[in-house]
C-alpha cells in the first residue's frame, strides 16, 4: 500500500490511497502470514496486565477499584489510566504474583 511521508493523510491523499488497495489481497496476505505464525498479537499495556494475573475482567476490575465499563475502555484504548492505576498496573504486568498477593492480605483483612 503506497503512503505518503507526511502524515496525517489529507482527505483527498487518503482517497487517493485507497483507491489503489486490493483488500482482498491484504486480507488473504494476513491470513497467510497468520497461519504461518508470521504475526504476532499485541494486547494493550492494560489487557497484558490483566492477562498476567489470570483474573476476569470483573476480578481485575474489582481488584483496582474501577468499574467493568472503565476497565473496558482502558483496555481498548478509549481512555488512559491515571494515577494510582497507572501503579498497579505497573507492578500487575512486572509481577503480577506481587498485586496479588497484596489484593489477597487486604481482603483477608476486611
Amino acid at each position: 500500500m503506497p503512503t505518503s511521508s507526511k502524515l496525517p493523510l489529507s482527505d483527498a491523499e487518503l482517497e487517493a490511497v485507497e483507491e489503489t488497495r486490493d483488500l482482498a489481497s491484504e486480507l488473504l496476505q494476513a491470513a497467510t502470514e497468520m497461519k504461518a505464525g508470521l504475526l504476532q498479537v499485541v494486547y494493550s499495556p492494560v489487557l497484558q496486565a490483566r492477562k498476567n494475573t489470570g483474573l476476569s475482567q470483573s476480578q481485575f476490575a474489582a481488584l483496582l477499584g474501577v468499574s467493568v465499563r472503565t476497565l473496558l475502555a482502558w483496555e481498548q484504548g478509549r481512555k488512559q489510566p491515571s494515577g494510582a492505576a497507572l501503579t498497579l498496573l505497573a507492578i500487575a504486568r512486572s509481577n503480577p504474583a506481587a498485586l496479588l498477593a497484596v489484593a489477597a492480605a487486604a481482603a483477608a483483612a476486611k
